[in-house]
């Protein structure tokens, strides 16, 4: 695992699954965070590689399994987040095919919309 992956998994905790293939796990970053180095200076904003390291971070967790990013489908961001600010990630989809797996994955803060996040993905073995 990266300095980055390592970095993200300490600030994960809740991690837990649900029978139907649900993930969910909350994040709260602080302002040492590795990430947020340069990104940008005075007023720390997440970037969005933490986000998908997160969303790769809690599949291993989970499976066991490296995951290896094939394809970014779709990142939509809508606020950024910054340092201290907690973020709950729920995996609700993971769909095999020919092509990988395709991973759907909602970021919120409370009630607000962070981020829709979809990835295909290939488990190495």
């Amino acid at each position: 695992m990266s300095k980055l992956g390592r970095a993200i998994k300490e600030c994960m905790h809740g991690l837990s699954s649900d029978p139907q293939g649900n993930i969910e796990a909350s994040f709260n970053f602080p302002l040492e965070f590795i990430g947020f180095k340069g990104h940008f200076p005075g007023k720390p904003i997440l970037p969005g590689v933490c986000k998908i390291q997160a969303i790769l971070c809690m599949l291993e967790a989970v499976t066991q399994k490296k995951p290896r990013l094939k394809e970014i489908v779709l990142a939509k961001f809508f606020t950024p987040v910054t340092c201290n600010e907690e973020i709950v990630l729920t995996i609700s989809q993971l769909l095999e095919g020919n092509e990988g797996v395709l991973v759907k994955a909602l970021i919120t803060n409370r009630d607000k919309k962070i981020a829709n996040i979809q990835l295909r993905i290939a488990f190495e073995v």
